[in-house]
């Protein structure tokens, strides 16, 4: 058996330690290079603003808020994050993780602003921007509910943990 066949039916581990420490070094400061932190802030905020959207029109057309909708707003930045970033420092999951959790307030305040535009019969547009900073925290405290804290935390998570790009196995086996 060849010396390539035989590093091909060794296990992930085994095959990584055949990689060139030079090359590795090479490819990882190649991916640092491409790294785009500004990228990475405006795709995960649009994605912060178009999941917390998403959340309130589906929170709208059910009559129910929708706490778990907090973790599909965590995926969705950090996959944008990702994506239009192509990091792989720590500095881009804490992106992905800041913008999930404001796309998380988000969604709920929006939600909140639907459900008093339809209590008082007005514009929700006119809610939306005759809100104060004051109100925004008497509402926002108002429709908290202890089973946010878990939802909030899980779209944290998921905006942290899919923010940061793996270098995958694939990738690793073009070093060898």
């Amino acid at each position: 058996m060849s010396e390539e066949q035989s590093a091909q039916n060794q296990p992930g581990e085994a095959q990584a330690a055949r990689i060139d420490p030079m090359r590795l070094q090479m490819f990882m400061q190649e991916i640092r290079d491409n790294q785009n932190l500004s990228m990475a802030m405006l795709g995960g905020a649009v994605a912060a603003v178009v999941g917390a959207s998403i959340w309130a029109a589906i929170s709208a057309a059910t009559n129910y808020q929708i706490g778990f909708m907090a973790v599909g707003v965590g995926f969705l930045v950090g996959l944008a994050v990702r994506k239009m970033g192509r990091g792989i420092d720590v500095s881009f999951g804490v992106t992905g993780a800041v913008l999930s959790l404001l796309g998380c307030a988000l969604g709920n305040y929006l939600t909140v602003c639907i459900a008093i535009a339809r209590e008082y019969q007005v514009d929700f547009f006119s809610v939306l921007a005759g809100s104060d900073f004051e109100q925004v925290v008497m509402l926002m405290k108002a429709s908290f509910s202890p089973m946010d804290i878990l939802f909030y935390a899980l779209a944290v998570y998921y905006g942290y943990r899919y923010s940061i790009h793996r270098v995958s196995a694939e990738e690793l086996g073009r070093l060898g």
